[in-house]
């Protein structure tokens, strides 16, 4: 069976066998969705040019964009999540999972992902966004809700966003590892970026007319205790996945880890970050 374009659960959906001691109820998470007021949203493609297919790409026996979901769920401050793809024929398989898992799919613009946002925030009633990316299985739940923090207790703040390895290092900045990115905005200053951005940049990455604007969209970022902007988590290149998948093969029975945990194995096997260390050599900051 295919997939709306918008598909909110119920009780006629079916999971995936049945539901992990170890992960989070993801329809319990979205059965409500509708009236709640921070959402998060994973977005994700089957298509890219380096490594196709990659968010389905296996972690621990099961696909990279189901684990950023439970992740995301397990974010304290989130109160739903929600699968944001394109409604290219190409992308039916990741419906199909979100389907599997109970979780709402808006499916939206291949190209025009901030068209996708703003029908997925309208669907759903969303008042606040977290905006999370399928090729970063690794997230922690707990940056996010300090993420959620930082932006709750800034009363002025439009927008907030993670440091991590994709911005440029500056002397004073401390990031996060590059995977570990987050954001954070209201539905307010999506729909006005919505209604403004024009350039083909804007649209496709979603938020670059809010943070390209510090002067009307306050902004805050999340720094980490220390700067650790060298370590590369995310999947981009055939060499990053092979890295996430020996970290989930060694820490994917736990109920749950978190970044720090990552760090404890990388210092018990140091070894493991040879495996993407040329491709974190190559890679340029996307900020």
């Amino acid at each position: 069976m295919g997939c709306d374009r918008f598909w909110p659960p119920g009780p006629h959906s079916s999971a995936r066998g049945e539901r992990r001691a170890s992960q989070p109820d993801l329809r319990r998470s979205t059965t409500a969705v509708l009236s709640v007021s921070t959402l998060g949203f994973v977005q994700a493609r089957m298509g890219s040019s380096r490594l196709p297919g990659k968010v389905l790409a296996p972690l621990a026996g099961r696909p990279a964009v189901e684990r950023v979901l439970e992740r995301l769920a397990r974010t304290p401050g989130i109160d739903g999540v929600a699968l944001l793809t394109s409604s290219e024929p190409g992308d039916e398989p990741l419906c199909r999972v979100g389907t599997e898992l109970g979780v709402p799919v808006v499916r939206g613009s291949h190209e025009d992902v901030l068209d996708r946002f703003q029908l997925a925030a309208t669907r759903l009633g969303a008042e606040t966004i977290v905006r999370v990316t399928a090729d970063c299985p690794l997230v922690d739940p707990q940056i996010l809700s300090d993420l959620l923090c930082l932006y709750a207790d800034g009363p002025t703040l439009d927008y907030a966003s993670v440091a991590t390895g994709a911005i440029s290092p500056h002397a004073d900045l401390r990031r996060y590892p590059d995977g570990l990115d987050g954001e954070v905005f209201s539905a307010a200053a999506l729909a006005l970026a919505w209604e403004e951005a024009s350039e083909p940049y804007e649209r496709e990455h979603v938020t670059p007319f809010l943070w390209r604007k510090p002067e009307r969209f306050q902004p805050g970022l999340l720094q980490a205790p220390e700067d650790m902007g060298q370590e590369r988590w995310t999947i981009d290149h055939p060499a990053d996945l092979a890295f996430v998948q020996a970290v989930y093969e060694r820490l994917g029975n736990r109920q749950s880890f978190g970044y720090r945990d990552v760090l404890e194995l990388l210092e018990r096997e140091p070894a493991l970050r040879r495996l993407n260390a040329a491709e974190q050599a190559s890679s340029a900051p996307v900020r």
